[in-house]
């Protein structure tokens, strides 16, 4: 195939009426072409007084050698297929986009995994994520954070990563594979939305389960039998009985908020480290604002709701604060997986149709921050943050929220401005310089006066937040070798729990990698 690129599009095309333009502009008979698809499409907004479409295409032409004059258009061939041996079936815990992806590869290669789940199928946790939002009444195995499909189920569904790797190709198409959007495939910025999400994962576990595989939903591990440096078996209990799974292979693919389980593999001798994290608040603004803000207001094109992506870094402390997540058109969500706790985070629909945007606004956190020295102390240091806001809110599962405006100055919100909280199941006015850090809140505050001249308007009194935001990504590294083992033979760390990811398709791209690593060691 031959590719054009850096297309420039004026208009709002659909595909029959772009190849038209192609091939008008760069001297294309039509009727030479076999087959052709988008590579990307992009937004070009950093002049708003000519704002554009940019799109690379690769076209199978019926006589390539009349159109040398264009590149070549290959992809990278990626082969998944290994033949092993193993004498167990191996067991995956954890039903987020690593587990799901580890266990799609395994099934690819004839291999029938157990996926053990302490939450429940995707379809059900939706129920009881409703609930909470309505009620306040959580479920402690099932919620935002654990259940089948992880915690970007939740989400704006982002599938955009810095990670670069070849296996994103087949993550895209896979999620496509199973329902999702074909614009995933060529979007600079893709998205799933939790609407979709939902349908994709319910897809992808019955076809696992069509290939042979196993879920154990309402299961959770609770304890590793170690043989000789070996794992040997698993404990589950589920229904409050406890069954025992032969096994030499694991992947351990558990969240970042599997907090009982990082003591478990801690307490059994797993090397572990403390890691980087960040900590903050979820900021809403209007989604209008954001839009005119980025788009202005010149163009006709009907552009999608706007997104950003802002850093700051204090010269002062050394700190960086950043936005994160960035829902547009979204709701900031409750995703509280204890008891007496609050948790934010951000979602989206596909649609994105959402009266406001939000995106955390986090500050990052070393483990130099923490006056305890074991691995584990990242989780003590996120938690009491959590049950802060949670007394904060008025200990019902309300979160605390407060305008920019008043944050800045240390005084407590009475009421409202014309941007409303999105969050449920309730919100309480509080000051939320009492809850983080001073090293936190002294960062933050120069970081929201900075992006204001980056995004006019993003520091306006009225904007909202709404603590707190404390799980972007694991606290901990679960440490692994070469061959993406742990110091355990036979435990494999994976996805974002465990250090490897940050996000649905990294963590995808982990767990392919690891079932791979799994099969190599294993021939």
């Amino acid at each position: 195939m031959k590719k054009i690129t850096n297309i420039k599009i004026y208009e709002d095309f659909n595909k029959k009426q772009l190849i038209e333009y192609v091939c008008k502009k760069y001297h294309i008979n039509i009727d030479d072409i076999a087959d052709w698809h988008i590579i990307k499409k992009s937004i070009d907004a950093r002049n708003k007084n000519n704002i554009y479409y940019l799109y690379n295409l690769a076209i199978n032409f019926k006589n390539e050698k009349k159109y040398s004059s264009f590149n070549d258009f290959t992809l990278p061939e990626i082969n998944t297929s290994i033949k092993c041996n193993l004498k167990n079936r191996p067991v995956i815990i954890g039903a987020g986009p690593a587990g799901l992806f580890a266990a799609l590869t395994f099934v690819k290669n004839g291999i029938k995994p157990i996926i053990i789940e302490q939450g429940k199928t995707v379809e059900e946790r939706k129920k009881d994520v409703d609930t909470f939002l309505k009620t306040g009444k959580l479920n402690i195995n099932s919620n935002i954070q654990f259940g089948e499909g992880g915690a970007g189920t939740f989400s704006d569904g982002k599938l955009t990563t810095g990670i670069n790797n070849p296996l994103c190709k087949i993550v895209l198409n896979t999620f496509y594979k199973f329902g999702a959007p074909e614009q995933i495939l060529y979007l600079s910025k893709p998205h799933i939305g939790t609407d979709n999400l939902i349908k994709i994962i319910s897809n992808i576990r019955k076809y696992i389960i069509l290939k042979g595989g196993t879920f154990l939903f309402n299961s959770k591990v609770i304890d590793f039998d170690i043989q000789n440096n070996k794992i040997s078996s698993i404990t589950y209990i589920s229904d409050n009985k406890e069954y025992v799974i032969n096994t030499s292979n694991i992947i351990l693919a558990i969240g970042h908020s599997s907090r009982e389980t990082f003591y478990t593999i801690y307490n059994k001798g797993l090397n572990m480290e403390s890691k980087n994290f960040s900590v903050g608040v979820r900021v809403e603004h209007l989604q209008k604002d954001i839009n005119l803000a980025q788009y202005g207001n010149k163009t006709n094109l009907h552009l999608p709701p706007a997104e950003y992506k802002l850093v700051y870094h204090d010269k002062e402390n050394g700190r960086s604060c950043y936005s994160f997540c960035m829902c547009p058109g979204g709701t900031v969500m409750a995703s509280s997986s204890e008891e007496n706790t609050i948790v934010t985070n951000g979602m989206s629909v596909f649609k994105r149709n959402g009266k406001n945007a939000n995106s955390a606004i986090l500050v990052n956190v070393t483990p130099n921050d923490f006056t305890d020295l074991t691995p584990l102390a990242g989780i003590n240091f996120q938690k009491e943050l959590e049950e802060k806001a949670f007394v904060a809110g008025g200990s019902n599962y309300f979160a605390p929220v407060q305008k920019l405006g008043d944050y800045l100055t240390n005084s407590l919100t009475k009421t409202f401005g014309k941007v409303l909280p999105t969050y449920l199941p309730g919100t309480n006015f509080y000051n939320l310089n009492n809850i983080l850090p001073d090293f936190v809140n002294n960062t933050m505050q120069k970081a929201f006066i900075y992006f204001d001249k980056k995004i006019k308007g993003f520091a306006s009194p009225d904007t909202l937040l709404t603590g707190i935001e404390t799980r972007s990504s694991s606290p901990v590294k679960i440490i692994r070798n070469e061959n993406y083992m742990s110091n355990i033979d036979g435990i494999y760390p994976c996805g974002e729990g465990a250090g490897y990811a940050g996000g649905i398709m990294s963590a995808a791209v982990d767990g392919i990698k690891c079932a791979l690593a799994l099969m190599e060691n294993n021939k």
